[in-house]
């Protein structure tokens, strides 16, 4: 009969887990050498609010759930904005915190904070490990994390806990593919069949999101365009989803030149949202156009009204809308091609000749690096052109925060994918304020020798919320940044540093991103004009 620790174990192993992220205490000791017991490595961060979005962006690429451990009392409340991150980005992850035994929790004051009622508005569920029950806890936990939608769980266990015996049952973990199975079709009093308010539509234009790259939806969604001849516009954590080159690709909602993507679709007579979430809408839904709702979950939102739903496995449900077709295209490419040069002409508005654009890093990053690297980015303007700028050929190529849209993503959420995807390059492209919360984070990628790039936008600004004071004729108050030599700092970490200030000389700094040996850190001396003109 083994330990409590090791049945927890066992199960993040069968989840597929191949890094633990954490930060050690005290109460998880056990836990953690169960782990490494099992061939789960445990990997060390600097602090236990980067180790969380790690172990997010392990889930994001992986699709399986992201694993974190911190201590009790300052370890647990430091991973609060991790967890809520993944609970509002709709990805799945396990948070074990330690604690104190149960014996004393309800007086000793020291370091004790009461992980239910800390976790429980920011989880799917905050739960507790018990010797007698961790099986059914764990099982319970890891369903949770991957069902529709997906999110964060978060469990207690003290070092009593962890080291005490547990029944000796198999280790049997629940199915951990989230999506809904089949097709059910949900209509509204006096609303109209699915296939019925399509083929009724002159401009269908697809919304479609996180939900449809879950599901595995690219070749449905592609299917449904073509034979349609419907544009597909996506979400920013949608992106790849669709092919951005291909002809009926429409843009990203809600990043860059957004006002050209809602014109676009109260152009249309209908909106089909495919695995579309609200969380990620940055702007008010105002459109007045009729909206057919299909994901894995019913239009419980109801930040749109749907008169019809089609619930389930969202591949299947556009494969069966497409099914059902029946008429001829109904946009031509060429309509789509006059938006799209209408979109592209915004993207580069407001550029500054002989300057180092933010639209320029985009470009020549995406230049210099293969069509599989894979981009993180972190919050502020730079992630509103990279979520329209950078071209993703396929699903989870470009991870972000947009639902609780987070600072401090960008750059641990790099690490952890480089560290998962193996020889796929990654490059992370955050802002300088972003930068500053995980700067440190860039020694574990030196003792990891990842061979990762990571461009940093400096404008010394946190510049969303500048643009806003300066638009209410305030001052800048709280929002300029203090100057960081970056080479320097790259040095002391043991990465290779460069400053670029030009064009030039970012495309001599990333013409050998596949020859790296080790971190490469770009201080990139951006000029932000762009950025007000953009936004």
């Amino acid at each position: 009969m083994g330990n409590t620790a090791e049945v927890v174990a066992g199960y993040v192993r069968a989840a597929g887990s191949r890094f633990v992220f954490a930060y050690p205490g005290d109460p998880i000791i056990e836990l953690m050498e169960a782990m490494r017991a099992l061939g789960i490595e445990v990997v060390l961060g600097s602090r236990e609010g980067t180790v969380v979005f790690m172990a997010e962006a392990h889930a994001m690429v992986t699709g399986l759930p992201g694993v974190c451990l911190s201590t009790l009392g300052p370890g647990s409340t430091s991973i609060v904005n991790g967890v809520a991150a993944a609970t509002w980005d709709r990805v799945p992850l396990l948070a074990v915190s330690g604690q104190i035994d149960a014996g004393r929790e309800d007086f000793v004051t020291h370091q004790v904070v009461d992980h239910k009622l800390l976790f429980s508005p920011v989880a799917k569920w905050a739960g507790r490990i018990h010797p007698a029950s961790v099986d059914t806890v764990l099982r319970k936990a890891l369903r949770l994390a991957v069902a529709e939608r997906p999110g964060a769980v978060h469990l207690t266990g003290s070092a009593e806990t962890f080291a005490a015996s547990a029944p000796d049952v198999p280790v049997a973990p629940p199915p951990l593919d989230g999506a809904a199975g089949g097709v059910r079709v949900q209509v509204a009093d006096g609303g109209r069949d699915p296939a019925v308010v399509l083929r009724s539509a002159r401009r269908p234009v697809v919304l479609a999101g996180a939900g449809a790259v879950r599901c595995g939806a690219s070749g449905a969604l592609l299917r449904l365009a073509q034979t349609v001849g419907a544009p597909v516009v996506v979400s920013p954590m949608a992106k790849g989803v669709f092919p951005e080159d291909h002809p009926l690709f429409a843009g990203v909602l809600d990043m860059a030149c957004n006002q050209i993507l809602w014109d676009f679709l109260a152009g249309s007579d209908l909106v089909v949202t495919a695995g579309f979430d609200p969380v990620e809408l940055i702007k008010p839904w105002s459109l007045a156009v009729p909206v057919l709702h299909v994901d894995t979950t019913p239009n419980t939102d109801q930040v749109y009204p749907s008169d019809c739903e089609v619930v389930g496995d969202v591949s299947a449900s556009l494969d069966w809308l497409t099914d059902l077709w029946r008429g001829e295209p109904r946009w031509s490419e060429r309509d789509v091609a006059a938006h799209r040069r209408r979109l592209r002409t915004a993207y580069y508005a407001g550029r500054v000749a002989g300057r180092l654009n933010p639209t320029d890093v985009i470009d020549v990053v995406r230049a210099s690096t293969p069509p599989e690297t894979v981009v993180t980015c972190d919050v502020g303007s730079h992630k509103l052109l990279v979520g329209q700028g950078w071209q993703a050929p396929r699903p989870r190529g470009v991870l972000m925060s947009n639902g609780l849209s987070s600072m401090g993503f960008g750059l641990p959420g790099a690490i952890a994918a480089q560290m998962t995807l193996g020889e796929i390059p990654v490059v992370a492209l955050i802002g300088d304020g972003g930068f500053a919360m995980a700067a440190t984070e860039l020694r574990l990628a030196v003792a990891r020798q990842l061979r990762l790039a990571v461009v940093v936008f400096c404008d010394g600004s946190l510049n969303r919320i500048e643009l806003k004071q300066r638009a209410l004729g305030y001052p800048s108050t709280a929002t300029r940044l203090d100057d960081i030599d970056m080479v320097a700092l790259a040095g002391a970490m043991g990465c290779d540093g460069v400053r670029v200030t030009s064009v030039a000389a970012l495309e001599r700094a990333t013409a050998d991103l596949a020859g790296l040996t080790r971190p490469l850190l770009i201080e990139a001396r951006i000029d932000p004009a762009q950025y007000e003109a953009q936004f």
